[in-house]
């Protein structure tokens, strides 16, 4: 029997930034890969958008014929002017199609908004925080569809625990890396398809001190946010505005149930697909509650996706 092959698709928290190793980069996918008997191959790149997943990586991802396959995007897609979510829906629908049709196991991952990670005011904060939470129920929406091993990663102590953070607070540091890897392999375990120790919860480097992380926040982090500000800051503040108006008039709940809209549009507008093979086995294996207890997908009374075996 041939190994399995692990690819993992995605941005830079799967490029493996805040998580340091020698030379270069590790990340939650590598610690993943270590402590299963797999060949890994990570696909992911800084500041990828779902676009990016679906038009670059899945091509190169296919022609590897991986039997477990990650797919954790979208975070870069609300931090854009252009977030719509009815192509963020059909891009990850098209991706997973794609993966899950060559009999891959599809981990997916629900995460945090970057508003409340950066600690921006309610105004400022609220359009990013709905951006991200339409983003995660289209991607829960779609990992039940597909039979995905999801990881909630949404709230809780993802986002409370600020050691789990690197200095950026955008990105894991080696203990959220870690954290992620751990969660994963756990998720994978209890539908049998992980046997031995788990990756260590343990951090294998120091820390960066306080003067490291002030020193990267001046340096790095300021072309980061310098970047980001001239594609969206503009529009943010647009959308700030809009939030001022409502919470002024008493209508903010209009813009949460706009956002329900849209989601559910999007989500409607997809494509009928027959899911075959190792897919449709997956799916008759029944749901199971995944993750962090008391995440945002799971209070909100959604089934959890479905875990599934892997195949090789």
């Amino acid at each position: 029997m041939r190994p399995v092959r692990f690819v993992a698709l995605g941005d830079s928290l799967t490029e493996g930034v805040g998580d340091p190793a020698g030379d270069g980069r590790r990340g939650w996918a590598a610690l993943l890969a270590a402590a299963l008997p797999v060949e890994f191959t990570n696909l992911a790149v800084s500041g990828a958008q779902t676009r990016d997943v679906l038009e670059s990586q899945t091509p190169a991802a296919l022609d590897l014929r991986p039997g477990l396959v990650s797919v954790v995007i979208g975070v870069n897609d609300t931090l854009r002017h252009t977030f719509d979510i009815h192509t963020v829906a059909a891009n990850l629908d098209r991706t997973y199609a794609a993966l899950t049709g060559q009999g891959a196991t599809l981990l997916t991952a629900c995460l945090p908004d970057p508003g409340a990670m950066l600690g921006l005011p309610g105004a400022l904060g609220h359009p990013l925080a709905r951006r991200q939470r339409a983003v995660n129920d289209v991607v829960h929406a779609l990992s039940e569809r597909y039979g995905a091993v999801h990881l909630h990663a949404a709230d809780g102590d993802w986002v409370s625990d600020r050691t789990l953070w690197s200095a950026d607070r955008l990105h894991p540091g080696e203990r959220g890396h870690r954290q992620f890897a751990v969660r994963f392999h756990a998720l994978l375990a209890d539908a049998g398809r992980a046997t031995g120790e788990p990756p260590s919860p343990e951090p294998e480097f120091p820390a960066p001190t306080r003067t490291e992380s002030l020193w990267w926040l001046a340096t790095a982090g300021t072309g980061w946010v310098a970047r980001r500000c001239k594609d969206l800051l503009p529009q943010l503040l647009r959308l700030a505005a809009d939030e001022l108006h409502h919470r002024a008039r008493g209508t903010s709940s209009r813009l949460d149930l706009s956002a329900s809209a849209a989601v559910s549009a999007a989500l409607a507008a997809l494509p009928e697909r027959t899911v075959d093979g190792a897919g449709a086995q997956r799916r008759r294996t029944g749901t199971k509650r995944t993750g962090v207890p008391g995440s945002a997908c799971a209070a909100a009374g959604r089934s959890a996706a479905r875990t599934t075996a892997m195949t090789g």
